[in-house]
């Protein structure tokens, strides 16, 4: 194979990367519209993540979490993979949870997502799901390895969601 040297002038520093880490929609998506889909996918292009992650939970992990039936998975998966294809987005779904077919605990995925996409990362939840993931015991450890993005700001907090407040924060609405 033949070897061919590049020149690059003195001095050259290659520029610095603009986008930068992975923005993860953790969420049911039973009843997310596309409209707050949107509002996800605008948030990730306007703080330059490289990727956008759509985590859609198995119905025995939604079941568990909300203590309601919720429809099946490759359901949600399919109005998700519509929503990609009809809006041509970056954004991609993330399929561990279809391959385990199960109950997957919540430390469980976010261990999995922190090693499979590039740091820092960042998990868009619903003002519900954010109160929710505050409750478990485990929320501590997992607020000060990632950060949150709440869709809307939550009327009743979670008192570990005040503590952790600068570790949170809600895109403002152009209204």
């Amino acid at each position: 194979m033949k070897h061919t040297a590049g020149f690059l002038p003195y001095g050259y520093e290659p520029p610095e990367q603009q986008n930068k880490g992975t923005l993860i929609y953790y969420d049911i998506f039973e009843e997310i519209t596309d409209q707050e889909l949107d509002k996800a996918e605008q948030t990730a292009a306007e703080r330059h993540f490289s990727r956008f992650v759509l985590y859609p939970l198995h119905e025995e992990t939604a079941r568990r979490m909300v203590k309601q039936p919720v429809s099946a998975y490759h359901q949600r998966q399919r109005k998700l993979e519509e929503w990609i294809k009809e809006r041509e987005t970056f954004a991609e779904i993330e399929r561990f949870e279809a391959k385990r077919k199960k109950y997957t605990p919540v430390d469980t995925a976010l261990r999995h997502l922190t090693e499979k996409y590039p740091a820092p990362h960042f998990l868009y939840l619903t003002a519900e799901m954010a109160n929710l993931l505050a409750s478990y015991s485990f929320f501590p450890e997992w607020i000060v390895k990632l950060r949150l993005i709440v869709a809307d700001k939550p009327e009743i907090l979670h008192p570990l969601l005040e503590k952790y407040q600068s570790r949170w924060d809600a895109p403002e609405d152009p209204e």
